[in-house]
């Protein structure tokens, strides 16, 4: 599978969002649970490309206009050391150079909220500050 360097540029900044702070923190593994997901969602069938998965209104919270993540990555510096760590990680995620760590896993939040979503169900895996859960079957 070849992506656009839209549909990269996309998830590396999705991943930039939504788990930066979690490298210096917890290492790469957040960083690629985050991955993992944006990549188990496209392969399940939650959009068409990994930018609509991405982009999708309300699934990746740094999205949201109003969310103090979006402003970061908007004005983010592509040549910082964390953001070419993301980028590598989209790259070795989508082109499944690196393996999933989620298990399947296409949905997460912060341990400090609790979606509707996740009220009766116990996480798959957790990686830093984040619990992953797999609500979609695979097709």
């Amino acid at each position: 599978m070849n992506y656009s360097n839209y549909d990269l540029d996309i998830a590396t900044k999705t991943i930039y969002g939504e788990a930066r702070g979690e490298l210096s923190l917890f290492g790469l593994s957040s960083l690629i649970a985050v991955a993992n997901v944006i990549f188990n969602r496209f392969k399940k069938h939650f959009a068409k490309s990994i930018s609509e998965v991405c982009l999708a209104p309300y699934q990746f919270s740094c999205w949201n206009h109003n969310d103090i993540n979006y402003k970061k990555i908007k004005e983010a510096n592509t040549n910082s050391e964390i953001y070419k760590t993301c980028n590598l990680v989209a790259n070795k995620v989508l082109y499944e150079v690196w393996p999933d760590l989620t298990d399947g896993c296409d949905h997460y939040h912060e341990k400090t909220i609790k979606p509707y979503w996740a009220a009766y169900i116990s996480p798959k895996r957790i990686f830093g500050n984040h619990y992953f859960y797999s609500l979609k079957k695979g097709d």
